[in-house]
């Protein structure tokens, strides 16, 4: 069965988030899931980021966003400043915002606290243009009832702190969703259906 808008909605509107008391050295980050329904099945916006040096990102699949400056009003004006900033979309002339997921501690290759929240977009329509900057290689877009039903979960092997692993992702056009947005996905398919048992 296809994931329905009317599903989505409902499970995140009687979500109560959690979020993680920040330490005085926890850096806080906030990321745009942009959701848009198709005819057969809803999808989800990714950028793939830029290589650069010192990013422990750097080449992978991600959500739009980023880290709070001391000019945001809250962590949802992060993700929607930083989704714009990045892929020049403006969520709120082209987007609802649904709510709020918890918030997940990130592992990056370095020694480093920070906090990450996702916040949850429905596309309106499709008329807009995207503008990618310098941070982004690529925008793709994911189908969600792929990932739910497990038919795009694949693994790819990655160096994390020296070392090569394999990971369990999604494909998304040859490219992986792994690591953090895996997570963030994850959480979000809990919550759209508590019963799924989470790939391993």
């Amino acid at each position: 069965m296809a994931l329905s808008f009317q599903q989505i909605r409902q499970s995140i509107q009687g979500h109560v988030p959690d979020r993680l008391e920040p330490g005085r050295e926890t850096r806080q980050a906030a990321v745009a899931t942009i959701l848009r329904p198709r005819p057969n099945h809803t999808e989800a916006l990714f950028i793939l980021r830029a290589v650069q040096e010192g990013d422990p990102w750097s080449g992978h699949m991600a959500f739009p966003g980023g880290h709070k400056d001391a000019v945001d009003r809250s962590l949802r004006h992060t993700a929607e400043r930083e989704t714009f900033e990045e892929i020049g979309l403006d969520l709120s002339q082209h987007a609802s915002y649904l709510g709020e997921l918890n918030t997940i501690r990130a592992n990056p290759r370095r020694t480093i606290d920070m906090a990450v929240t996702p916040f949850v977009y429905e596309l309106h329509s499709d008329e807009f243009t995207l503008d990618p900057n310098y941070e982004v290689a690529d925008v793709l877009w994911g189908s969600l009832d792929d990932m739910i039903s497990g038919s795009s979960l694949t693994s790819a092997e990655f160096e994390v702190r020296g070392r090569t692993e394999a990971f369990p992702g999604y494909g998304v056009d040859g490219q992986v969703v792994w690591g953090l947005t895996f997570r963030m996905l994850e959480q979000f398919f809990s919550l759209l259906d508590p019963r799924r048992d989470p790939p391993t």
